[in-house]
């Protein structure tokens, strides 16, 4: 198909219009499924659906986030009520199909953060939406951020040469229970949004129009819960997560710890984007319910109730006060190996390595073949350097917290840099 061609279907998106992609003239039964099943287990609208319903009992605010721009929406934006984490292995036959898929994503992407209302069909004919939103489909907040795999790179597409330089699979560290159905992936669409219907419908809509062109390897919906009572929301260990995070709002800052730069060892295409880690991580509830507030804090490295640090007692301290251990270097205070001061031990060797922009989300899954819990964090950060989170994931290989984790999936990936405006789409710098 030649870029005219291409590029006209793509106006056909805009607007009002939303047809079937050049994917959907495949086969009907291909891959649907399995796609909506999925290798994870469980269908898109499984018992986990009334999780992150009712987590803040909102209407859709229908506040829409900028589609187009450097870079993509979904990682300094503030993060949304509820996500979705999917990775697909690429089906596409060559270059040029796999061209064709970046930008059926840039089109539907564009549509569905935008919102509008798709094009009307006869009532003898299936309809042209799932209608999940009803007769519109409203922005809801939506984001959907587009990454790229190590795998991606392989021979298939004659992308070798411009891998990013740090991209790399996945190895398990040191207390890792990788599943490997749950792990790796060509693509990563993070799809975060205000309502949990907003990401089922997103998903849906993406599956039925790249059939063929990409199959899904595993999926996690999950969610972040409403402050208690206010500040940081909290994790399924009861603690504040996410707390110390660089100031998304400081240009200078994100562009040093964050966004990949022109003319570094990066390749030119990639400026703009930045390596993204994904890590599900089981928790062992039952057995961390029996530990003691007081030990769980010295686990932690900071207070329960109110998030601070752990020199300030009161339950009213506030969550934005900086550990501090100039004058606690035995760990009296903030044990040595607790999950804060491994993270960022505050040393002069280790300041290059501690600061990620972290944006996390909990997940609840069926119980397993015994009939225990599986509950658990998809931790996700972002950062410039890929070796910033593999130094400090290291340093943490020594915490306390181990026992009552266990990493069981994801990956590394790029996230692609921002399309510009409508005549760009996701990947272009990469594939041209």
């Amino acid at each position: 198909m030649t870029d005219d061609r291409l590029r006209a279907q793509e106006d056909q998106w805009r607007g009002d219009g939303c047809p079937a992609s050049l994917f959907a003239r495949r086969s009907f039964l291909q891959g649907t499924a399995a796609g909506v099943v999925g290798a994870a287990g469980g269908s898109l609208l499984d018992g986990n659906a009334a999780l992150a319903d009712g987590a803040n009992g909102k209407q859709a605010s229908g506040k829409l986030i900028p589609f187009h721009g450097r870079h993509q929406a979904g990682i300094a934006d503030a993060p949304q009520s509820v996500g979705a984490f999917t990775s697909y292995d690429v089906t596409a036959s060559g270059r040029t199909e796999l061209t064709s898929l970046f930008r059926t994503l840039t089109a539907r992407a564009r549509f569905l953060t935008a919102g509008g209302t798709g094009p009307k069909a006869s009532p003898d004919a299936p309809p042209p939406d799932n209608g999940i939103l009803g007769p519109g489909v409203v922005p809801d907040d939506l984001t959907i951020t587009v990454a790229v795999g190590a795998s991606l790179f392989d021979s298939r597409y004659g992308l070798r040469a411009r891998k990013p330089a740090q991209l790399k699979t996945m190895t398990p560290f040191q207390h890792d229970d990788l599943d490997s159905t749950l792990s790796q992936g060509d693509l990563l669409l993070q799809v975060c949004a205000g309502h949990r219907d907003t990401t089922v419908h997103t998903l849906l809509d993406i599956l039925e129009h790249t059939k063929g062109a990409m199959k899904e390897r595993w999926r996690f919906h999950c969610q972040r819960n409403p402050p208690r009572p206010t500040g940081i929301p909290r994790d399924w260990f009861g603690f504040k997560d996410g707390i110390t995070n660089p100031d998304t709002s400081n240009t200078s800052q994100m562009d040093q710890l964050v966004w990949a730069q022109p003319h570094t060892a990066e390749p030119a295409w990639a400026a703009g984007g930045t390596y993204q880690v994904v890590r599900v991580v089981h928790f062992y509830l039952e057995a961390w319910q029996k530990v003691s507030v007081a030990q769980q804090e010295r686990i932690f490295g900071r207070r329960k109730i109110s998030g601070a640090p752990m020199y300030a007692v009161s339950d009213d301290a506030s969550d934005t006060l900086d550990p501090i251990y100039t004058n606690d270097p035995q760990g009296l205070i903030t044990a040595l190996n607790s999950h804060v001061r491994l993270a960022n031990p505050q040393t002069p060797d280790t300041a290059a390595t501690s600061t990620i922009l972290r944006r996390s989300y909990d997940y609840e899954r069926s119980p397993d073949v015994n009939g225990g819990l599986d509950l658990g964090h998809v931790f996700c950060c972002f950062q410039r350097e890929l070796n910033t989170y593999v130094a400090m994931q290291t340093r943490l290989e020594a915490e306390a917290l181990v026992p009552y984790i266990s990493p069981r999936g994801g990956g590394y990936f790029f996230a692609l840099p921002g399309v510009r405006d409508d005549k760009d789409y996701y990947a272009r710098g990469l594939l041209t």
